[in-house]
């Protein structure tokens, strides 16, 4: 028997890198989702197919060449293309001649799932259309990672990117889109929630909103409060790193008839009923046109 004594030492942790040799993958394109923020968080499979694909391309080639360097994941000779917004029109042809022979290619953006608000939608487009397969990977996303964690109803929701940057557009779109009976989600950089925030406040300022940003990094932080109760927040004027923000959908607005009037008759004073019902229903967050028969029947009675 060996006393422990005489054992030899174990050796000492390292990597496990993935196999050098890669089976070869079926020809097509495939979207690989990539982590947020926490590198462990890619699945088993997207691995497996960086590391078989004929061809790599990535928005950020460094970002890519990072990920596979902490996978132990060997480029072997192969190639990361940069493909993204400025440069797909001149990079795609590449990409599809290699579809167009036979070979795999990978693309990855820059962190979370390809097309998501992130570059990707035309390359699929044009691979499908010339007859090539467009494997999904699926895996980390900010979007649903936000929405999974906010506590807002999940059943319904609506994914919306970036609102506008300048302050008409901005309230113009969120008008359009807080009507709609879903849970919102969108994207905003950190220093320009505030805005969005104050614009909110003129909408619906009692709105449950729930920002969430640095989604699985170390940093990772989420903010929960009505519209009105974020945008007197400190906390808020210094946020920084990715931002989602996801926005509980409408409740049932109850307006009382007198009140409706008063408002109906405040802006028949200055504008045609068509306009006067247009911006009541707005301000009142009322169907347009129960609102505009009610001006009609007001309008009827002077």
């Amino acid at each position: 028997m060996t006393s422990r004594s005489d054992r030899p030492d174990p050796e000492p942790a390292r990597r496990i890198a993935a196999h050098v040799e890669a089976a070869r993958l079926q020809a097509g394109l495939y979207l690989v989702a990539t982590p947020i923020g926490a590198a462990r968080d890619i699945t088993l499979r997207a691995l497996d197919v960086l590391n078989g694909a004929d061809l790599l391309a990535a928005e950020d080639t460094r970002v890519l060449r990072h990920l596979m360097d902490i996978h132990g994941i060997p480029l072997r000779g192969r190639r990361i293309l940069s493909y993204h917004d400025h440069n797909g029109d001149r990079a795609r042809p590449a990409l599809l001649a290699a579809l167009a022979e036979g070979g795999s290619v990978a693309y990855c953006s820059d962190a979370g799932t390809p097309l998501v608000a992130d570059p990707g939608y035309r390359l699929a487009l044009d691979a499908a259309e010339a007859g090539a397969r467009v494997h999904a990977l699926p895996g980390p996303s900010a979007a649903l990672a936000a929405l999974s964690l906010s506590g807002l109803p999940s059943d319904r929701f609506l994914f919306l990117g970036f609102p506008p940057s300048t302050a008409t557009a901005r309230q113009t779109w969120l008008r359009k889109w807080l009507a709609v009976d879903s849970t919102l989600i969108l994207f905003e950089s950190p220093r320009r929630v505030n805005r969005t925030l104050e614009d909110l406040c003129q909408i619906d300022p009692h709105r449950i909103t729930v920002i969430a940003r640095e989604l699985t990094k170390k940093f990772e932080e989420v903010i929960r409060g009505t519209a009105a109760e974020l945008a007197a927040d400190p906390r808020i004027a210094t946020l920084k790193g990715e931002v989602v923000m996801v926005l509980d959908r409408p409740s049932e607005v109850v307006v009382d008839d007198d009140r409706l009037r008063q408002v109906l008759e405040r802006h028949m004073a200055t504008m045609s009923i068509k306009d006067a019902a247009r911006e009541a229903a707005q301000e009142l967050g009322l169907p347009r046109r129960d609102v505009y028969q009610r001006a009609l029947e007001l309008g009827g009675q002077k």
